[in-house]
């Protein structure tokens, strides 16, 4: 048995294979990692598979301009090793160009692609030759030059740009290609963000408080295993990102409240509005996946949280068991377009067809989640994408039928208006890309529902719409 190293590269071809078969890039990359693959060796698995993934469009264009046969045309394996060493040609400049172009030769061999081994060569040294070429063409129509440059399918660039206009649409489409960033949610039942602030930096990992979110904390750079991390078993805090959190902040229970989150594994608003709701009153947690609730009661039971009711089944139709709700979450099935960056093969997975399929169903379960509510009460209609058919329509639609609903002005809300200031700061500006000034305003149209655009407030995309029924 041979006691060299594991290849990162190999890995990832072997990952990488396998998604383009089919298999989702998480999954794939939890297949392949070995206890024996030091973290930096980790750290570039991930980001060839990754990176590979999301620019899948762009590198299949630089085939399609330097090989001989168009990327569908090539041999899939060969393609697989195409797009690991153009990938890092192109993106990742830390990496010499003649050891990228030998180490990506070398791995065409590995996998029974000797005798194409120079056609590996030729593709890679002719994009060197050219300068890190831009892989457009002569393309006039703007909608397929963003889409291949930064590697979307056409549709998605339309959906938004017909919101945004093109400029920014570009500059969703460069945050949306970044690796995502860590944002943790401090338990204020068990800790504080300067306790956790310090046990953190003791090891070496460093975070800055999220403006205007209690209990949010952004970690700076790698983290490595989280569960590893000081505070993680005891408690103190969980991993949710900042729009997340932000949530359930806008739905503020109160603590003695009833509660119910409809559609709530794998749990981080569930075991949020517990938190917020001090461990006390009533909160139920129903989910369709048995399994995915079971992750839900162990996140539970870490953070001591000991007020959530768990129930299995389709939240179309809640059972007698289930209490009206003064207060209702439904964070819905979506396409996820607000959360690209974290989902790297997400963009190639949905479709329109598969998009107006999640509105129908989003449709229902609102409809039949809000008869569940008591009179005078609440409801917080939630989604990570920012397709308009998934958000401003259902909504609209559902305020037509129900004409005893109306929605409440997120404007005055405080958690909404102070998480999203009218300047950003300068870890916004850089990572959004763009100095913009942020203003409420523009990401609230219509009046029925809030939009958080990732490139203008550097948080995931989400919408919000919070909706009262007449007393």
């Amino acid at each position: 048995m041979s006691d060299s190293p594991p290849n990162p590269r190999q890995l990832a071809f072997v990952a990488l294979k396998a998604v383009h078969q089919g298999a989702y890039a998480d999954v794939a990359l939890h297949r392949v990692i070995v206890p024996a693959l030091k973290s930096a060796d980790r750290r570039l698995l991930t980001e060839l598979l990754y990176g590979s993934v999301r620019r899948l469009r762009t590198l299949d264009a630089l085939i399609d301009q330097f090989a001989k046969q168009r990327a569908g045309q090539q041999p899939p394996d060969l393609r697989t090793v195409l797009h690991l060493g153009l990938y890092q040609l192109r993106y990742l400049h830390h990496v010499p160009a003649a050891a990228v172009i030998h180490t990506t030769v070398e791995l065409a061999k590995q996998n029974h692609l000797s005798g194409l081994a120079g056609v590996v060569n030729a593709v890679l040294r002719q994009y060197m030759r050219a300068g890190r070429a831009d892989p457009l063409l002569p393309l006039e129509d703007p909608t397929q030059r963003l889409g291949i440059l930064h590697s979307y399918p056409d549709w998605i660039i339309q959906v938004w740009s017909d919101q945004l206009g093109m400029e920014a649409t570009a500059q969703l489409c460069e945050y949306s290609n970044q690796s995502p960033h860590i944002d943790l949610r401090i338990n204020p039942l068990r800790a504080d963000r300067p306790m956790v602030q310090a046990a953190l930096a003791a090891k070496g990992v460093i975070t800055h408080p999220l403006p205007n979110l209690p209990q949010g904390l952004r970690v700076e750079g790698n983290i490595g295993p989280v569960p590893q991390l000081p505070g993680f078993a005891e408690g103190w805090w969980t991993v949710q990102e900042a729009s997340a959190q932000l949530v359930s902040h806008v739905l503020n229970p109160l603590p003695e409240a009833v509660v119910v989150d409809v559609c709530a594994a794998p749990g981080g608003k569930t075991t949020h509005l517990a938190e917020l709701m001090q461990g006390k009153g009533e909160l139920w947690a129903c989910d369709r996946t048995p399994s995915r609730l079971r992750k839900l009661q162990q996140n539970l039971d870490r953070l001591g949280l000991k007020n959530v009711n768990l129930w299995s089944g389709d939240s179309r139709q809640l059972p007698d068991q289930i209490p009206w709700a003064d207060y209702l979450l439904l964070d819905a099935p979506c396409s996820g377009l607000g959360t690209l960056h974290r989902h790297a093969d997400a963009r190639w997975r949905q479709t329109p067809e598969s998009v107006l399929t999640l509105a129908q169903l989003q449709s229902e379960l609102l409809a039949g989640t809000a008869q569940r509510v008591k009179p005078g009460g609440e409801l917080l209609y939630a989604t990570c994408t920012l397709h308009p058919a998934e958000n401003e329509a259902v909504i609209a639609q559902f305020l037509q039928n129900f004409p005893h609903w109306h929605s409440l002005p997120l404007s005055s809300n405080h958690f909404l208006t102070q998480a999203i200031p009218t300047q950003p700061t300068n870890a916004q500006i850089s990572a959004a890309q763009t100095s913009k000034n942020l203003n409420l305003t523009e990401i609230t149209k219509p009046s029925i529902g809030c939009k958080i655009w990732p490139h203008q407030q550097g948080m995931d995309g989400f919408f919000l719409a919070h909706l009262c029924r007449a007393e």
